[in-house]
């Protein structure tokens, strides 16, 4: 005989393999992480509302620093940056790699070390040098001849700064056309082959307030294979050998870059995170051994694959339409908050959360409410066929590059962040108000 008060039996659903580990079904149909129902962090914080389990990061961040664990990691804060995401990356020992002055400013007044952080940028602002060099930023990524020239006199006769070199190695890597930045025909960095990186280099040489300390490479986003890191090593490798010939130069670093890709949705391939550090350690060892160098020590830059998986974005459906034989389920956000899926072609795998559904699944887009033919953030998905205005629909490995990139497209406010940890959320970043956008507007 049953009771009024059995035990919720909690279960892990299937097919969550992108989700994170701590994914759980507490009731039908009623999607729980971190120990909070999706639903409920939706009906106290509103929607569309992003939701980041601060356990995968961590636990992300620790398996980073145990399969590299004699090379620096520094998580690249473009993917996504706030506070709390600082303080995660430096508890759990990461350094960092911002591109502006605005990411550097956050990290800085936030606690984080500024020599265990590295300035990139392909064109860096008076700004951003000034501000790195008053914080005391631990590396400049040099992206290009002019830069050096500024960057002494910015340091000027007797101060001092640690320095890379961004070449490009020629190797054409990343999982779409816009994200690949290893050849030689897009705006980043200083080509080996033509010969550029080492003029740069030779005219860093001639400064003695800038120390080279390193070359660096980054070959493109969302690269799911070893092979195109192998290939880079061993180019960089090469030049540095080049280098060493040529002045007797002998570099302590060489940054690898990040870009490891991640899978969106069940099925997709994934970077293998061990395979790459056997694989890149082994190779380095052989090419530094072969041309009679000492081994410099590695740096990475993950952002994507330690936030990207530990994001959800939950939304509301507002509309469900049929157009011929199109079913359209319109939600309460979009391309103002999710803005990939119109760059990239990127895919997702949204699901029902919040109320259980025995109805069969069938084909629908769903689409966002901005006013573009192109607002789509989930193309023919399978999804139960009596979804309803007022559903919710939870969209996973949403972390990444999704509020870092979001817009003020149709004065629609940016969603908040909220944290997800041992059954209580808490507010991260709140909703971009109408306040907000009134008080930016001082036109009349």
């Amino acid at each position: 005989m049953t009771t009024l008060h059995e035990p919720v039996v909690t279960t892990t659903p299937a097919d969550l393999s992108v989700w994170p580990a701590s994914t759980t079904e507490p009731r039908p149909g009623d999607l729980a992480v971190g120990g909070v129902p999706l639903a409920e962090v939706a009906d106290r914080f509103g929607t569309p509302v992003y939701v980041l389990d601060e356990n995968e990061v961590r636990e992300r961040c620790r398996t980073y620093r145990h399969a590299f664990p004699d090379a620096e990691v520094l998580y690249a804060a473009k993917a996504f940056l706030c506070r709390a995401m600082v303080h995660w990356t430096e508890e759990e020992g990461l350094g960092l790699d911002v591109c502006s002055a605005g990411e550097l400013e956050l990290a800085v007044t936030t606690g984080f070390p500024p020599q265990r952080i590295v300035l990139h940028g392909n064109a860096k602002s008076p700004r951003d040098l000034d501000t790195a060099l008053r914080l005391g930023v631990g590396r400049i990524v040099i992206d290009s001849p002019s830069e050096i020239a500024r960057l002494a006199a910015a340091v000027g006769p007797d101060g001092h700064q640690k320095v890379m070199v961004r070449v490009v190695p020629g190797i054409s890597a990343g999982g779409h056309e816009k994200i690949r930045t290893g050849t030689d025909d897009q705006k980043f960095g200083l080509s080996i082959a033509d010969g550029y990186a080492q003029h740069a280099i030779a005219r860093i040489l001639d400064q003695p307030q800038l120390e080279l300390t390193g070359l660096h490479c980054h070959l493109g986003s969302q690269i799911t294979s070893v092979k195109p890191y192998l290939a880079a090593v061993r180019r960089v490798v090469g030049l540095m050998a080049r280098l060493h010939e040529q002045h007797g130069l002998v570099l302590p670093e060489l940054d690898l870059g990040g870009g490891h890709g991640i899978a969106y949705r069940p099925g997709e391939e994934a970077l293998d995170l061990t395979a790459l550090a056997r694989r890149v350690r082994a190779e380095l060892t052989d090419a530094c051994t072969a041309a009679g160098l000492r081994m410099p020590r590695l740096v990475i830059e993950p952002g994507r694959a330690i936030v990207g998986p530990a994001g959800i974005a939950v939304y509301r459906v507002l509309a469900v339409k049929k157009t011929g034989d199109h079913t359209f389920v319109a939600v309460d956000g979009g391309m103002s908050d999710n803005p990939r899926p119109a760059l990239y072609g990127v895919r997702y795998a949204p699901r029902l959360v919040g109320r259980p559904s025995t109805a069969a699944t069938a084909p629908v887009t769903v689409v966002g409410r901005h006013c573009e033919a192109g607002d789509i953030l989930a193309a023919d998905v399978e999804l139960p066929s009596d979804l309803r205005p007022g559903d919710l629909l939870a969209v996973p490995v949403a972390g990444a590059y999704h509020l870092s990139m979001a817009s003020g497209y149709n004065l629609v406010g940016r969603p908040p962040v909220t944290a997800v940890r041992d059954g209580h959320a808490r507010l991260l970043v709140r909703r971009e108000s109408l306040d907000d956008i009134r008080r930016r507007d001082v036109g009349l």
